[in-house]
């Protein structure tokens, strides 16, 4: 979050006149007051981005008042103001917690020097804290465009990425909507600021409200700190709301104020705060028809469907299947120390044959699952595990249908005279016994989010029908 709201503390009316009327004059909301006492309180009632405050002042000095602020509101910065004493007098303040001074008399330029400073390196630590966290699952571009689909999607994006509207990213699961998200960003004008993202399905709504919103201490139980939100920590930059289908219609009606309006609350909070985000939106879902048929808000809708972006299938653009898996093989032999393997004839037309479900995301794993095994320097047939590659799949059976394979029920299956909802329950299950009970990976495979499969789960014990 940027600093808007400055405290000014200063026993003297005329430099607190000075000070007020220098920093309302740089465009930030201020509030000035006489007292340690008095910055306290206010401090305790009401939301503050930045305190300047004298050195010297009868009860509570500017010393003191610095390590209170450090010790009761920890986020806060404090500058000194001060013309009294020395520079070291002001350096052993700095000991103490505050974050600079200005010595007076100070003129308005270098007090915007400062607060900009203070600005930019607030930003650089919520930035770097939140990659830290993220390190583990960061994303790169990794855009592969041999085909002209591709290549077709990658200029339209190119033309979005100048922009300012909201962007909406549709298509399969897999087909690397996050990437092109991240694609646009590093090509937008803020391209220099956060790119920060936000998984809608992984999470429940009171923890989505909090992750995007942030909270106030108190707020709930376990909230024992302020937090900022996604998009505080997004202001400047981009907002990547990965799967958007997936929020409730409550969260639905926030986030449309926040597109509409650029401001909202922290959880539990009642301050407004001002964000400058530009927000990208993914889903798998035909949010359209759902808007159509009251499962979505219409209005968010048509506010995230600014600027468009479709993802083909990757069974609809067969000329990047080599390049993708080329390309994964290399970086995975790079992770695992080994040499680039290279691809047989009969391993090519297996890759190029098959329909890929899974998109990218399934040929990826395809390829880091070959390379991490391969005993030798060539990716044969047999070392592909995909699909109904060297795979038993049990009531199903396999026929011949164009390039790929399909999948069909044969007579005698046991699953042939059932009804769809037992058939989907015996594909759910069966899927979560073969990951181990791993429920992300299990949605994963079966094309739904992580939230789908709790949901029916959760309602089959309802029911009595799953332990």
């Amino acid at each position: 979050m940027s600093i808007q709201r400055v405290l000014i503390v200063d026993d003297d009316s005329l430099s607190r006149e000075f000070l007020t009327e220098a920093v309302r004059t740089l465009g930030y909301q201020t509030d000035a007051v006489p007292s340690g006492e008095t910055a306290l309180e206010r401090l305790g009632s009401r939301e503050y981005h930045l305190v300047l405050t004298d050195l010297r002042m009868p009860g509570i000095g500017g010393v003191e008042l610095v390590e209170r602020i450090g010790r009761d509101f920890p986020d806060v910065p404090v500058v000194l103001v001060t013309a009294h004493g020395s520079v070291e007098t002001a350096v052993d303040a700095m000991r103490h917690g505050a974050v600079d001074f200005l010595m007076k008399p100070c003129s308005p330029e270098t007090i915007e020097l400062v607060i900009k400073r203070l600005d930019r390196t607030h930003r650089l630590e919520r930035e770097n804290a939140y990659l830290r966290a993220e390190v583990a699952s960061s994303v790169g571009e990794d855009l592969i465009a041999s085909s002209q689909g591709m290549r077709d999607t990658l200029e339209v994006a190119k033309r979005i990425a100048a922009s300012k509207g909201t962007v909406l990213i549709t298509g399969e699961s897999g087909t690397g909507k996050e990437r092109v998200a991240q694609f646009i960003h590093n090509r937008s004008a803020r391209a220099d600021g956060p790119f920060i993202r936000v998984n809608c399905a992984a999470l429940s709504e009171t923890l989505l409200e909090s992750e995007l919103f942030g909270h106030e201490k108190g707020a709930f139980t376990g909230a024992h700190k302020r937090r900022e939100g996604r998009f505080e920590l997004a202001d400047g930059g981009t907002l990547l709301l990965d799967e958007i289908g997936e929020i409730s219609p409550a969260l639905q009606t926030k986030l449309l104020r926040v597109l509409e309006e650029e401001e909202f609350e922290r959880v539990g909070g009642t301050t407004t705060l001002k964000v400058d985000v530009r927000v990208i939106a993914t889903t798998n879902r035909d949010l359209k028809r759902e808007a159509e048929a009251g499962a979505f808000r219409e209005d968010l809708y048509y506010r995230l469907h600014v600027l468009p972006v479709h993802m083909k299938p990757l069974r609809d653009r067969s000329d990047d299947v080599m390049p993708l898996a080329e390309h994964f093989a290399v970086r995975y032999a790079g992770e695992n120390g080994r040499q680039t393997p290279t691809f047989s004839e009969e391993a090519r037309e297996l890759l190029l044959g098959w329909h890929w479900p899974g998109n990218v995301r399934e040929l990826e794993n395809a390829i880091q699952r070959a390379v991490v095994l391969l005993e030798g320097e060539t990716v044969g047939a047999a070392d592909l595990f995909f699909g109904s590659s060297n795979v038993e799949h049990g009531p199903f059976e396999t026929r011949a249908g164009g390039n790929a394979s399909v999948w069909s029920i044969s007579a005698a299956s046991p699953l042939a005279n059932h009804q769809l909802r037992e058939i989907e329950r015996f594909a759910i299950l069966s899927t979560l016994e073969a990951t181990g009970g791993n429920k992300t990976e299990a949605a994963r495979r079966l094309g739904v989010t992580a939230r789908t499969l709790s949901n029916k789960m959760k309602l089959w014990r309802q029911l009595g029908l799953v332990a």
